[in-house]
């Protein structure tokens, strides 16, 4: 039985299945349903738990070996079995399968995994799993939702955000869902239950904001300038080394270089990036980047990582830092920022 993970709470709530999938790469959401499982559980009266953790060299005897044993006592327990990867193998596969086919009786078994891919969704442990117990996907929060998760969460704590207060918290943490968490636990420490104003958030909101190299390519590809300038700013103070932003920088440019040369030559973008082998979820920003920028702009960007490179080596005088900026507002559709010599 596949449910929402808003659904979640409710079914606990009803009866206890033998066993709870919960897959996806979202950490705060992944580890909260699977705490509600593991708490549902200890409240039906499973006392004992037992945690396997399934990597690479995970012996999936064990799991059997789980499910056929006796409790001194004979009393419920839960099977906590942590999946390393989703692509669990042939003797994996055969496990869970036999598992869900005969579930020993006072045993609840919680899986959790990261996010299942295509073929791994319609495969036969998958399937078997399902049919058996529940089946979670946890999906990450994307942008538009993240204002109105935060104000649920907020609202759940006991806190009445003010007019802005959530929409300058979404700003401050950018997706990071555990951050968010984190402040809101500690506005409500802080502060205790009641209203929130914008400046009591920010007296004691810290800037979480999930400043990656992947994540600056990807706000240049879309055309956002100030949140480039800002994640700059981020993986600066965060002490990143400048070489690693340009490497991430540099290794984007020249695939778009080639990819709009591609076009230029009569592909269309879609055949481009299939030739590229960009991937389905990147597709979107990519393509924003190609519309954006021609060829010759990006090769003249792809010098500009050249003239960088040499900046951070010290063959040459300048600041890497606006280079980078630069080089990055340039992506983002602005012109480019005059760059001291």
């Amino acid at each position: 039985m596949r449910l929402r993970i808003d659904q979640l709470a409710a079914q606990l709530a009803k009866a206890l299945s033998a066993i709870y999938f919960i897959t996806g790469d979202e950490p705060l959401q992944l580890g909260e349903s699977a705490d509600a499982v593991r708490r549902a559980a200890k409240d039906a009266g499973y006392g004992s738990r037992e945690i396997l953790d399934a990597g690479k060299a995970f012996d999936w005897n064990e799991l059997a070996a789980q499910a056929n044993s006796l409790s001194l006592f004979a009393e419920k327990r839960v099977i906590d079995l942590r999946l390393s990867s989703s692509a669990i193998g042939r003797n994996g596969s055969k496990a869970l399968v036999e598992y869900a086919a005969r579930p020993p009786a006072d045993t609840l078994l919680l899986i959790t995994a990261p996010k299942l891919d295509r073929s791994q969704q319609s495969s036969k442990w998958v399937k078997a799993l399902d049919d058996c117990g529940v089946l979670i996907q946890i999906w990450p929060i994307d942008d538009q939702r993240l204002p109105s998760w935060i104000e649920q969460r907020l609202r759940k704590n006991g806190l009445i955000p003010e007019a802005e207060v959530v929409s300058m918290m979404a700003e401050r943490v950018e997706g990071n869902l555990l951050a968010a968490a984190q402040e809101i636990d500690k506005l409500l420490l802080l502060n205790g239950p009641g209203v929130i104003s914008v400046e009591r958030l920010l007296e004691s909101v810290a800037d979480s904001a999930r400043f990656d190299v992947f994540g600056l390519v990807d706000s240049a590809l879309m055309g956002k300038p100030a949140r480039v300038i800002r994640m700059l700013a981020g993986l600066r103070a965060e002490g990143v080394p400048p070489t690693i932003v340009l490497w991430a920088l540099a290794r984007e440019i020249r695939q778009l270089a080639s990819m709009a040369y591609a076009v230029e030559r009569g592909q269309s973008p879609d055949q481009a990036m299939a030739a590229h082998r960009v991937w389905n979820q990147r597709k979107a920003v990519v393509r924003q980047g190609l519309a954006r920028l021609r060829r010759r702009r990006w090769q003249q960007l792809l010098a500009l990582c050249a003239r960088g490179d040499r900046t951070i080596k010290g063959q040459e005088r300048g600041d890497p830092w606006q280079l980078l900026e630069s080089i990055a507002t340039t992506m983002a559709g602005l012109r480019p920022m005059p760059v001291s010599r």
